[in-house]
């Protein structure tokens, strides 16, 4: 059995090769979606052995399955990191990675800028666990690093943001973070690992909702966390015990959809970078926040640490919420919908997608205007995209 890629080729080729090994079952070319829960053995130490994790194999369902494997090899070799595990959401994989490594009387260090998920788990859970969380303003590093200096455990980070696509810069907070003997974790999944390696820049753990842009299709769930083999480990016993199983179909969804993940977020990025340039010569439209823009305050930080700015953006309408609320019926071309990275395009509000759990206060609090629109660009033609923009911002 050999393995068709390694993490020497180029992120295209990794996307398409990256964790299928072959030659497969009855010489398929393609991984095999294997719903078996059990895996049987005629051989007692042969199954002694894989059970103490002696040699490989799958045991039972809820631990590990040939196909969950594929997937997370694919994601391993394209971020460059030495282990990987996944769980059923990505806010499975966030929340386990936090309640793997955290302790009572621990204290984090994060933006406030995160996923409105993140920000629950921030505000909400750990506190009642005696875990102390400090929120720091997202773009300011002096404050973050002075917020390390002051003591941390775990350092998490998010960038470009959702959904205010704002940059942190990550090879000086997570400098800052080593330094202070913190755990950094990176939520990956606005870049993608074609256009931003945190590992490569030092983190110890990169999180991705494998859901959006690794999937790409809207027709999976999954989440998955790779770096330090010693905390992977941590991180998959946690998993495994709770039962946050990845399931093989969508793990083979995941799988085939990354396969051209190269080819979307290039399109993606491409249309998002013309989309941002026309809503910002709209008179309607009072902010546009994309980091390809020279116009976003952290243009610079993006150029250093990323290969391409992403097929995310967001921007404000005149009008606040009832200028959006008018806005949405009118466009033709994209889902009014609580998800994003797709191949179609993807539009809605903070309040009924990345920060629903939130109430009106808390994403004020948040630096989130309720007139903002967050914009998931498709692979549509851009002209036509552009053009059911216009349209609809002229019948708002």
């Amino acid at each position: 059995m050999t393995t068709a890629s390694n993490a020497h080729d180029a992120p295209g080729t990794v996307a398409v090769w990256g964790g299928e090994v072959h030659p497969m079952a009855d010489r398929a070319t393609q991984v095999p979606v294997v719903h078996s829960v059990s895996f049987g053995y005629d051989d007692f130490d042969d199954w002694l052995a894989v059970a103490r994790g002696e040699r490989e194999g799958h045991i039972y369902g809820r631990n590990t399955n040939p196909t969950v494997d594929a997937f997370e090899e694919k994601v391993r070799l394209m971020e460059g990191a030495e282990a990987v595990t996944s769980a059923s959401t990505g806010m499975a994989v966030i929340s386990g990675t936090l309640w793997t490594l955290l302790r009572p009387g621990q204290r984090v260090v994060s933006v406030k800028d995160t996923y409105g998920g993140t920000s629950k788990l921030f505000t909400e859970f750990l506190p009642e666990f005696d875990i102390d969380v400090q929120l720091c303003d997202t773009t300011d590093s002096e404050a973050v690093e002075r917020a390390i200096a002051d003591g941390c455990d775990l350092l998490y980070l998010e960038t470009p943001t959702n959904p205010t696509l704002k940059i942190i810069d990550l090879p000086r907070l997570i400098a800052a973070g080593q330094a202070a003997g913190a755990v950094v974790v990176v939520d990956n999944t606005f870049a993608t690992p074609i256009n931003q390696n945190p590992i490569a820049l030092g983190a110890d753990l990169v999180v991705h909702s494998a859901t959006k842009f690794l999937g790409g299709h809207a027709d999976a769930l999954g989440g998955v966390v790779v770096g330090r083999k010693d905390l992977i480990e941590r991180i998959y016993h946690y998993r495994e015990i709770n039962g946050a199983t990845l399931h093989p179909e969508a793990a083979y969804l995941l799988l085939r959809g990354m396969k051209t993940l190269h080819l979307r977020v290039e399109r993606q990025q491409d249309n998002a970078q013309k989309v941002a340039e026309f809503l910002e010569t709209h008179p309607k439209v009072t902010v546009v926040n994309y980091p390809g823009l020279p116009s976003h305050p952290q243009h610079e930080i993006a150029k250093k640490q990323m290969r391409g700015f992403g097929g995310m953006l967001s921007f404000g309408l005149e009008g606040g919420l009832e200028a959006v609320a008018r806005f949405f019926p009118q466009l033709r071309l994209s889902h009014a919908a609580a998800n994003l990275g797709a191949v179609e395009t993807i539009v809605g509000p903070p309040s009924t997608t990345s920060h629903v759990e939130c109430t009106d206060e808390e994403r004020a609090e948040l630096g989130i205007p309720e007139g903002l629109v967050r914009y998931s660009t498709g692979i549509e033609d851009v002209t036509d995209l552009i053009n059911d923009l216009r349209q609809a911002l002229d019948a708002v």
